[in-house]
């Protein structure tokens, strides 16, 4: 059984040095914009689900570490 997702859901692409990435981003309750949820020092990993990796790949989830990220662009 699947537990709900609390919090707004955006599309994003995540640019690093080993690929694009494209997927959902959850985006918690207690952040009000993706810029506040990728800032958090609290997490060193970015969570994306639905993915599509160098637009050809799929994969249902993928965890990225923020000190590999060089851009992320909402979709």
């Amino acid at each position: 059984m699947e537990g709900k997702v609390e919090g707004k859901r955006v599309r994003i692409q995540v640019r690093t040095a080993h690929g694009i990435y494209v997927g959902e981003f959850v985006i918690p309750p207690m952040r009000n914009r993706l810029s506040d949820a990728l800032n958090d020092d609290q997490r060193m990993f970015i969570s994306l689900t639905d993915v599509v990796v160098n637009d050809k790949e799929r994969a249902p989830f993928v965890s990225i570490n923020k000190n590999h990220i060089e851009s992320v662009t909402e979709l």
